[in-house]
């Protein structure tokens, strides 16, 4: 009875989001609440619990998504992902153009959260397609390709990120190993796909044919791409470092603790191109703070989606239904792994959006993380991957793509869905390959 309950609630979380088109952090809210309920948890109890899963969630994520946000804002409002684009375009040539615009996509999207990514990585797309008379289609779906594996798999971006403080993962190993399974996830899903829709014809809209700025306006090449780069950056020296014999005595074990802190390495990030990106580009502070601004609205409801699924995490804790998913999920044939992929899978297809999806697979599995014999740096990356299944009609991402590129449904599904879905089932292979030897 228990677990049909949690059936029950997962179905109506579904059918609130797209059934009765309901906000995710409210049908969060609503459904946590009804299955507290049902679960026989006392009504005051569930209100801590409520509390408790916000608080426990955004404590260790707010600073991250933020932070991030604000970084890719600037990244592109300064030009900085314009310099690279042309830097990239310059280095691989009109023959290679894909490839030039895959590792775009790459470079910017490890900052920018995906739907800002997306809006504003397209007019990229198009000035190519415009200069170079190519396919917008063929051309462009490296990119998004790029844009999405990042969105799923890497920190600092919010589902993966709070995956890792759900699964007490470590964020530098995450990302080295969502790094590794990206990079052939993005080309077997980007060029290599994209050879396959050539003839699909698509004459973007004339709105959407980009500014043009000046040379003298954007960020010179190496400042751009190390202001982009800067969070990676960290991150992995942090996870390096301290490996080295010498770095693991004396102060540095707890300095490099401190810096490699994902929060820590935001901020540090972030003030370093304030300056760099901003105020040495000739920007004066307060337009600057106007950036930051705006990045803050354009993630604030990410920030209250993931919270709402932190409840939902917390109400199935204190029901004490994660100790009887645990001993039914012992029993299953299906490895942990793959069984993480396939439940995301399925509520993004169901729910559409990949953010809620891989929260609330999280919300499942996390609870029993500790009883499962699997790394919990990949099993991150395998909800990730499986969050990225199918986008099709109730995603806003299909939509976003179908207008801005001018395609019918059928050539939408047949070039964005099938792209996404190989993200997925590669992602997924790329997991089960590094646990082999990790």
């Amino acid at each position: 009875m228990t677990l049909l309950i949690v059936l029950l609630a997962l179905i109506a979380l579904i059918l609130l989001v797209t059934w009765g088109k309901v906000n995710p952090f409210i049908g969060f809210l609503i459904v946590s609440i009804a299955a507290g309920l049902s679960l026989g948890i006392p009504p005051d109890k569930i209100t801590k619990a409520v509390q408790k899963g916000i608080g426990d969630t955004l404590g260790s994520l707010t600073m991250i998504i933020m932070l991030g946000a604000m970084l890719g804002k600037l990244v592109a409002a300064s030009g900085a992902a314009k310099r690279i684009t042309d830097v990239l375009m310059r280095a691989f040539g009109e023959k290679y153009i894909q490839w030039a615009l895959m590792v775009t996509g790459f470079i910017v999207g490890i900052p920018l959260y995906y739907n800002v990514g997306f809006v504003l990585m397209i007019p990229l797309i198009f000035s190519v397609v415009y200069q170079y008379k190519m396919p917008a289609v063929y051309v462009g779906l490296p990119m998004l390709a790029s844009l999405s594996v990042t969105h799923g798999f890497l920190p600092p971006h919010p589902s993966p990120s709070a995956l890792v403080g759900q699964f007490h993962a470590n964020m530098g190993l995450t990302l080295l190993y969502g790094m590794i399974i990206a990079i052939p996830t993005i080309i077997i899903a980007g060029p290599v796909f994209a050879r396959t829709l050539k003839n699909i014809k698509s004459v973007p809209l004339q709105t959407f044919q980009p500014p043009v700025l000046k040379d003298d306006e954007m960020p010179g090449a190496v400042n751009s791409f190390v202001s982009s780069l800067l969070p990676v950056i960290l991150l992995a020296l942090t996870s390096v470092l301290p490996m080295i014999p010498a770095m693991k005595t004396g102060v540095w074990p707890g300095l490099l603790s401190f810096v490699g802190d994902a929060n820590i390495v935001m901020l540090i990030s972030l003030i370093i191109a304030t300056y760099t990106l901003g105020l040495a580009n000739g920007r004066s502070m307060k337009a600057i703070m106007d950036i930051y601004g705006d990045a803050v609205k354009d993630v604030a409801m990410i920030v209250l989606i993931v919270a709402g699924a932190g409840v939902l995490k917390q109400v199935l804790v204190e029901s004490g239904v994660s100790d009887i998913i645990a001993a039914n999920l012992k029993t299953w044939t299906i490895p942990p792994l793959v069984l993480g992929w396939l439940i995301a899978a399925v509520l993004r297809v169901c729910i559409g959006s990949a953010t809620v999806a891989g929260l609330t697979t999280a919300g499942i599995i996390a609870p029993t993380i500790g009883l499962l014999d699997v790394n919990p740096n990949l099993m991150v990356l395998s909800i990730g991957a499986g969050s990225l299944m199918f986008s099709h009609v109730n995603d806003a991402g299909f939509w976003l793509y179908k207008e801005y590129f001018n395609l019918s449904i059928k050539d939408t599904l047949r070039s964005w869905s099938l792209m996404e879905t190989v993200v997925a089932v590669v992602g997924l292979i790329g997991v089960l390959l590094l646990n082999l030897v990790v």
